[in-house]
Order: structure tokens, then C-alpha cells, then sequence
């Protein structure tokens, strides 16, 4: 089987003045994610930066000793992130209301490949398969929690003032609790994260329409999303990874 690999990126948009997005793609062990910043004036940045640098040792250290399974690194991982952007706050009262959404992918390639997803915030993973894009999170926000009570409708929800108030983050609350799940691949698969840079400004239809025109290829697909995105508007930092099969 050829290897998984992911094409990586991270705008700031044409509108705001810092990037307060991060990733993390490191082919080798399976591992993506993608992170987006909130706070006042640089909190944002250092809360997503923090969490993906405690992210990305906490996998190369597990990857060293193979030692958890895939959703126990999962876990794992989130709740170190989360401990450090909070350790981060209490050392700079400039910081204190910091947080970050995360969404990470573990892929594991054998017997067959399974994606290992875990998210907090609104940070999105997708898969397409066959011409059909499938959400394999749903968002931690107060609008999501209207639309499962029939509160709002979906084109209500997109106006909505509280669109973008998050129920949950990393570095927010004292504890927190991460959405875990596992969804086997097939080889023709992309797996799609990204911030919601990307889909304040495209619909789940539009991410469909560029991934189908890609090829398979997930560079071509990163970049035909990023700047579909400026293209209308920018309005927020965005950050995509495209992980695909080595063609």
C-alpha cells in the first residue's frame, strides 16, 4: 500500500491582521492537525502555537514507543495541549483568556487504514469519498447545539450573532473532554481539516466541487481551497491539510 501523505497551509486572509491559525503535518507518523486561535491581542497565536508544539512532541514520543492505542493517543494529546495553553495563561495575566479549537487526525496504515479523528472547537474534518464530502465532526458551538434542538434553522444559524460562540476549546474550562472517533479508509480517500476560515466562506457543496477537481492530488486540493477562499472574501485566517495516498 502507498504511503498517506498531507498538503499543508495556512493563510491569513485578507482582513485580519495576524495569523492566529497553526498546523502540524508530519507525514511520517500519521499525524495532522490544525488549530485556531482566540484571545486579545496575540493570545490567539500563542494559545494555537502552544497547542500544536505539546501536539506534535506528544505523538513523537508515543510514535517512540508505541505504546498507546490510536484513541488513547488521541486523548492523550489533547489533554496535554489543553494543560499547556492553560499553564501558558497562569504565566502571563495578558494571556488569561486564551484558548484554541484543535482538530487531529492519527492515521494508522495497517492492517488497513484507519483515521483516528479528535476535535474540540469548530476546526472540521471531512472525508470525500466517491464524489461525496462527509462532516466527521460537528462543531462545539452554541449554533450546533440550536440546530440539534430545531432552536434555529440552517439558514437562520449562518446570520446568527452567536454563530461563533464555542461550547468548548483547548485552554478555556479546567477540564475538557475531546470527541473521539475512528473511520476505516479506502484508497481513493482525502481527508480534509481546516479552520473555519475556510468554511465561513465556502459551503460544504463549493469543497466538494474543488476537491473532485483535484485529482486525488492533496496538494492541488490544499491550494484550490485556500484560494477559493481569499477569493471571496478572506475574511478570516485559514488553515487546510489535505491527506491523500502517495499516487
Amino acid at each position: 500500500m502507498s504511503a498517506w501523505i498531507g498538503a499543508a497551509r495556512s493563510e491569513i486572509g485578507l482582513v485580519r491582521r495576524m495569523n492566529q491559525d497553526c498546523f502540524a503535518a508530519i507525514d511520517p507518523l500519521g499525524f495532522w492537525a490544525v488549530a485556531d486561535g482566540m484571545g486579545g491581542h496575540a493570545g490567539g497565536e500563542v494559545a494555537a502555537r502552544a497547542a500544536i508544539a505539546t501536539a506534535s512532541v506528544h505523538i513523537e514520543q508515543v510514535a517512540a514507543n508505541n505504546l498507546d492505542s490510536p484513541q488513547d493517543t488521541l486523548r492523550d494529546l489533547m489533554a496535554a495541549a489543553h494543560q499547556a495553553v492553560r499553564d501558558r495563561a497562569q504565566r502571563d495575566p495578558t494571556l488569561k483568556h486564551m484558548g484554541t479549537t484543535l482538530v487531529a487526525l492519527l492515521l494508522t496504515p495497517h492492517p488497513a487504514a484507519v483515521a483516528h479523528i479528535a476535535h474540540l472547537g469548530d476546526s472540521r474534518a471531512y472525508l470525500y469519498r466517491d464524489a461525496i464530502l462527509t462532516p466527521l465532526t460537528r462543531d462545539h458551538t452554541l449554533i450546533e447545539r440550536y440546530l440539534a434542538r430545531g432552536i434555529l434553522t440552517p439558514a437562520a444559524a449562518k446570520t446568527h450573532p452567536e454563530r461563533h460562540v464555542l461550547t468548548k476549546a483547548i485552554g478555556v474550562s479546567a477540564t475538557v473532554t475531546p470527541d473521539i472517533a475512528s473511520h476505516p479508509l479506502q484508497s481513493r480517500d482525502l481527508l480534509l481539516l481546516c479552520s473555519d476560515g475556510l468554511t465561513k466562506m465556502l459551503e460544504d457543496a463549493d469543497i466538494a466541487a474543488l476537491l473532485a477537481r483535484s485529482g486525488g492530488d492533496p496538494a492541488r486540493a490544499c491550494d484550490a481551497l485556500i484560494e477559493e477562499s481569499l477569493a471571496r472574501g478572506g475574511e478570516d485566517n485559514v488553515t487546510v491539510v489535505v491527506v491523500g495516498q502517495r499516487r
